[in-house]
């Protein structure tokens, strides 16, 4: 079972490309090599306001390594700069897959 982190972020819209581009060149840069990461996606809401990453862990410890990493403090205050972020950590319940 894996654990999963959706981080939500609200920001301007004059400021969603710059975001966008800070969270997918973090990603790729470094949270994607933390062990215990398995996949994350980048979804970008419709108003242009919000932006969800819905990422897969192996467990909430690697979570929780993930934001101890040396990067994280310079990166998050990047991300603070230009958006308001929430945190959920979630337990999958139940998947359901197209026939």
């Amino acid at each position: 079972m894996t654990t999963t982190l959706i981080n939500i972020f609200t920001v301007a819209p004059e400021n969603l490309d710059r975001l966008v581009t800070l969270l997918r060149q973090g990603t790729e840069a470094w949270i994607s090599k933390v062990p215990g990461f398995v996949s994350s996606t980048l979804h970008i809401a419709r108003d242009n306001r919000r932006v969800v990453i819905y990422g897969q862990w192996r467990g909430a410890d690697d979570i929780a390594a993930m934001r101890q990493h040396a990067e994280m403090p310079a990166y998050f205050d990047r991300v603070k700069a230009i958006a308001q972020m929430d945190a959920i950590t979630c337990d999958a319940a139940a998947t359901v897959a197209a026939a």
